[in-house]
């Protein structure tokens, strides 16, 4: 089968950080699918796992975790997907990538494609889905069916994959009031057209942007971007009681003490938790995604899919690389089929 993989971790502009393969094809055991992948998004995920340091793969290494495709084969323990079946999902680090014409994935944490999507509409929502998803309502404890209606939130990196679907769950199912930070015409727009009720501009102070919109402090704050440039703000920005949630591992130690003046909580949301610990509720994303499949069905959630690079091969998928890491995409990346 094709696939794209690495070997040894290099800087993208490298000629060999990421290579056209011929792999065996997988085979499907226990719970698995054995999925035709027909696409695939990009995500800083795999940017930070391809990134250069010292270490070579004596058997090629696929990234990716992010697939929308058609189940070919189940193992003998499988009980939610059949072959035939279209299923999309963000896959485990624990295990080869997406980026590969037939992958492995535990039937637990796929869901079924959303029926009015097409495969590259879908396979841009999985990761950032359920990063979102379970941090707002898993962890946070934000209601999905609006009990919270008309408190406010602020996300830092409201344009980006996962503010992308964030603004839509805060709006659509929670119906908060939604402040999303964006720096650009295109991404103001974009977060706007999403359903954010106003935009801060997070190359400005946001403490006086937020005061200018009638909300110097907000119910909770959702961190999208790089948690340490913003960790000493959340307390200033957090109204006494509230809660806050990143996705961004800090690479440096921070100082809970401040948060407890006001009480404030805070959550860490790792998506590939539940298929890493393999945790006993691992099936809640499989629950989690075709939930999202109805909502995009019924009209109250919309594919993220902002730019399509054309077919899954090493050169489109170095121009994904390249341009996540610097760090200005809007929406989310997408690949559709393998080509060379």
């Amino acid at each position: 089968m094709k696939a794209v993989g690495l070997f040894r971790y290099l800087p993208i502009e490298h000629p060999e950080a990421l290579l056209d393969l011929q792999l065996e094809a997988p085979v499907a055991a226990g719970r698995d699918l054995l999925v035709e992948v027909r696409a695939i998004s990009v995500n800083p995920v795999d940017t930070k796992r391809r990134a250069p340091r010292d270490q070579v793969e004596k058997s090629a290494k696929v990234l990716g975790w992010d697939a929308a495709g058609v189940v070919q084969a189940a193992g003998p323990g499988a009980k939610l997907f059949k072959p035939g079946d279209a299923v999309y999902y963000a896959g485990s680090v624990m295990r080869q990538g997406t980026n590969s014409e037939l992958h492995l994935v535990d039937e637990r944490i796929a869901g079924r494609k959303p029926k009015n999507l097409s495969f590259a509409e879908a396979a841009a929502l999985p990761l950032t889905t359920i990063t979102a998803w379970e941090l707002m309502f898993d962890r946070m404890g934000i209601s999905r069916t609006g009990a919270h209606a008309g408190r406010s939130v602020l996300l830092l990196g409201g344009a980006g994959g996962v503010g992308s679907i964030a603004i839509q769950l805060a709006k659509k199912l929670a119906r908060l009031k939604v402040i999303a930070s964006a720096s650009r015409a295109e991404s103001i727009a974009w977060a706007r057209a999403l359903g954010a009720d106003a935009t801060v501009d997070h190359t400005r102070p946001l403490a006086e942007q937020l005061a200018e919109l009638g909300e110097p402090e907000v119910d909770y704050l959702l961190c999208f971007a790089n948690t340490d440039p913003y960790f000493a703000l959340f307390p200033k920005l957090v109204r006494p009681q509230g809660r806050i949630g990143s996705i961004v591992r800090t690479t440096r130690p921070v100082d809970l003490a401040p948060l407890q003046e006001k009480s404030l909580a805070f959550f860490w949301e790792g998506m590939f938790t539940r298929s890493t610990f393999q945790t006993p509720d691992m099936v809640a994303q499989h629950q989690l995604l075709d939930e999202a499949a109805s909502l995009v069905e019924s009209g109250a959630l919309r594919s993220t899919l902002k730019t399509h690079l054309g077919a899954i091969n090493a050169a489109n998928l170095k121009r994904a690389h390249r341009l996540l890491e610097d760090g200005h995409v809007v929406g989310k990346l997408v690949l559709e089929e393998f080509r060379t």
